[in-house]
């Protein structure tokens, strides 16, 4: 064996008896000179690029037309209130429910869409292990696309509850309508930011059981959608057939149909109207889409974070999988 061909085999590779050694050459390459960033940083990083990826910026014109179009009509009611106050009339719109249906169709879209976008592609093309071979720990990816998903809910539902107040103050006549309305804003955020942390959660973890998009939103699309229209059908079936007369009335003068146990709970079946539920028994006044929970607020409470916690736990229990595979 020649000499040169012996040392790239590795000394001693031409010796009978005695395995061969692999040897790293130095070719000359300019090694990196830089700081090396760690887990926070990688985290922050992939939390930027998540929350980017939510509203299609970095891509084509294509991936940003829905979160347009669903942005701009979660902002039109706060457009129409404006128009409408300053010219004398009532507000039109409110806080804590803002034009509830639309908001509803607006986040299922939303969700359904751009769920998938955050968590589908890494897993069909297989690059999760290449985010685990650097310090990221397994649950920092589902946590870092989870924080970004939420402020991108936030920016849908809050910033149109924002131009809503400010419209309205605008013709705010005196310091204690402005303050009237930064009581009721404070109130309505609140509402928004758990419609946030909850559709964030329920979208992917429904999102990141499919590596396929498609598959992946027509379940959050069928999930939300089925849930409110079950929802809606027991409140209707679950009503009283019968009506009574209202207090102070003669009998068959005013009547007043009764509330049943089984609409109160009607609301438990979507995370829409489990949202709303919790809206109404922390203290909201504007009626919602069904009767208010009565005596039964606190299991929508307690329904909320059951909903919350199952999502986050499969969310968690599908990436420490993925990142084994």
């Amino acid at each position: 064996m020649p000499a040169d061909d012996a040392y790239a085999a590795g000394p001693g590779a031409g010796l009978a008896g005695q395995p061969a050694r692999g040897v790293i050459y130095d070719r000359g390459y300019r090694r990196y000179g830089g700081v090396r960033l760690g887990r926070l940083q990688i985290a922050l990083a992939l939390f930027w690029h998540s929350l980017r990826s939510s509203f299609g910026i970095g891509r084509g014109a294509k991936a940003k037309i829905l979160p347009v179009i669903t942005f701009a009509g979660m902002c039109l009611p706060a457009v129409v209130n404006a128009v409408a106050v300053a010219r004398g009339g009532a507000p039109v719109v409110f806080y804590g429910t803002y034009t509830f249906p639309l908001r509803v169709v607006a986040m299922t879209i939303f969700v359904a869409v751009q769920a998938p976008e955050l968590v589908s592609r890494d897993l069909r093309s297989h690059v999760l292990p290449l985010y685990f071979s650097r310090p990221l720990r397994r649950l920092d990816y589902p946590a870092a696309k989870y924080a970004a998903f939420t402020v991108a809910c936030l920016i849908m539902i809050e910033i149109p509850l924002l131009l809503l107040y400010l419209g309205t103050i605008v013709s705010a006549k005196g310091n204690s309508a402005v303050w009237y309305q930064t009581r009721l804003l404070a109130g309505g955020l609140g509402v928004g930011a758990l419609w946030a942390v909850l559709l964030a959660a329920i979208g992917l973890a429904l999102a990141c059981l499919s590596a396929k998009r498609a598959y992946a939103t027509g379940a959050v699309a069928i999930f939300f959608f089925l849930t409110w229209t079950l929802a809606q059908i027991i409140y209707s079936v679950a009503g009283h057939p019968l009506a009574h007369a209202a207090p102070g009335h003669p009998p068959g003068a005013v009547t007043v149909q009764a509330v049943t146990s089984g609409q109160r709970l009607a609301g438990l079946i979507s995370p829409f109207t489990v949202l709303d539920g919790v809206r109404q028994w922390l203290g909201g006044k504007v009626p919602g889409p069904m009767s208010p929970p009565g005596h039964y607020g606190a299991v929508y409470g307690v329904m909320f974070l059951v909903l919350l916690a199952a999502s986050l736990t499969v969310l968690a229990v599908r990436y420490r999988k993925a990142g084994a595979e």
